[in-house]
């Protein structure tokens, strides 16, 4: 049983709200509140499982309370409920975890309480067939792209990885371009609607960053849906982008797109560290060659230096089979050499993935059936604990249930 309390100033929506939940088998209304500033000695009183806050009475309070709560109650999941996107992201600037745009249907409270239950070591209450976005429930997932060194194919494979999750049409996906200085993500995939906006533009502006601009900065690629968020337009830009933009930007995206998928640089610059400690989880790119393994080694050392962040990692083997970097090393001979299992393995196919670049289209819509876009599809699948299609992970890939799953 899930023990809640709500504050709700405004009596028409705190009554919707309680009747929503009332009607919620695993839920208990511990506690209901008409005004923020008791709201902290409810919760003081009632020590729930999780707290909602519904925003739009007066979000200035709303957001000081729930400040306060997280200094207090760190471990305490707090949900915001508003139909202001800007207020949904500063709430998770002051210590949210989770939130809910107006209107609540059921099926997104749902999802949001039993995605609280199994974040906090409760038990996740399934229920079939419900599909509910997570642009609506908080739900979005974060995957990093690094690269164990230059010209591994991290783009190539952040590119067309994202393109293949937003072509499923129950996903809103987005490709987040972060090699600010020499990024090309968008040369790989024909697009319209850039404004000659980049993420430096987003930067300069952060302030007044809403949903309209940050939208208006979004290309779109028609044939996937896949949004792009590209790299600053000259060098000397990429130095106006600091971690605390990266994390605002990232974190205003996750209320409008269910996958985001980061293409970083290879220098771990603070942009490229403030990413991965957002990162669901991160796909580390490699070939089979002694620097790009010497560099995996090294890369999972120094990431090993923060909480959970090595715990993330997913080493990706690019290019199997390709005969110009394979050094006679064996994949289990790899796997000795970094301590870790290899997670994936991409095929080398190097006449589809040219063809692709040089077209400006992704693999999925360029050539779908190729052994590197199967692998390609295997990897979404496995990343998000889906059984692996026969055929789809190449030369005997490593495949299995990856995101939430086996590590």
């Amino acid at each position: 049983m899930q023990r809640i309390a709500i504050v709700d100033p405004t009596e028409s929506t705190r009554e919707s709200l309680r009747t929503l939940l009332l009607g919620i088998d695993f839920v208990w209304l511990e506690a209901e509140c008409a005004r923020y500033e008791y709201f902290f000695e409810v919760i003081q009183q009632s020590m729930p499982d999780v707290a909602i806050v519904a925003l739009d009475a007066n979000k200035d309070r709303a957001l000081q309370m729930i400040g306060q709560l997280s200094v207090e109650y760190p471990k305490l999941p707090v949900l915001t409920i508003s139909h202001d996107h800007q207020a949904l992201l500063q709430s998770l600037q002051k210590g949210a975890k989770y939130f809910l745009t107006h209107p609540v249907g059921l099926e997104d409270m749902l999802a949001a309480l039993r995605r609280i239950q199994g974040e906090n070591g409760g038990p996740v209450e399934v229920q079939s067939g419900a599909t509910t976005s997570a642009r609506n429930t908080g739900a979005s997932s974060m995957i990093a792209v690094l690269g164990s060194r230059g010209g591994v194919g991290t783009t190539t494979l952040a590119v067309n990885l994202a393109a293949t999750l937003a072509a499923d049409p129950t996903h809103a996906a987005a490709l987040i371009d972060l090699d600010l200085a020499l990024g090309d993500a968008d040369i790989a995939l024909e697009v319209n609607g850039f404004e000659n906006i980049s993420i430096a533009d987003l930067a300069r502006n952060i302030e007044r960053l809403d949903m309209n601009f940050l939208r208006r900065a979004m290309a779109k690629h028609e044939p996937t849906g896949l949004a792009i968020l590209r790299h600053p337009l000259e060098i000397a830009e990429g130095g106006i982008v600091h971690e605390q933009h990266v994390e605002r930007i990232l974190n205003l995206l996750k209320i409008s797109y269910t996958h985001l998928v980061l293409d970083l640089s290879k220098c771990l610059l603070p942009t490229d560290l403030m990413a991965l400690r957002m990162a669901d989880i991160i796909l580390l790119v490699a070939q089979l060659e002694l620097a790009s393994l010497r560099n995996v080694v090294r890369l999972i050392h120094s990431l090993g230096g923060e909480e959970n962040l090595a715990d993330k990692v997913r080493v990706v083997i690019n290019r199997l089979g390709a005969d110009s970097v394979e050094e006679g090393i064996s994949l289990k001979k790899a796997e000795e050499v970094i301590g870790k299992p290899i997670f994936w393995q991409v095929p080398n196919d190097t006449k589809p993935v040219i063809g692709a670049r040089v077209a400006g289209h992704p693999l999925i819509k360029f050539a779908p059936k190729s052994r590197v876009q199967q692998s390609i599809h295997g990897l979404a699948q496995a990343l998000y604990g889906k059984p692996v299609t026969a055929g789809a992970d190449g030369k005997g890939s490593k495949g299995g249930w990856g995101f939430f799953g086996k590590r």
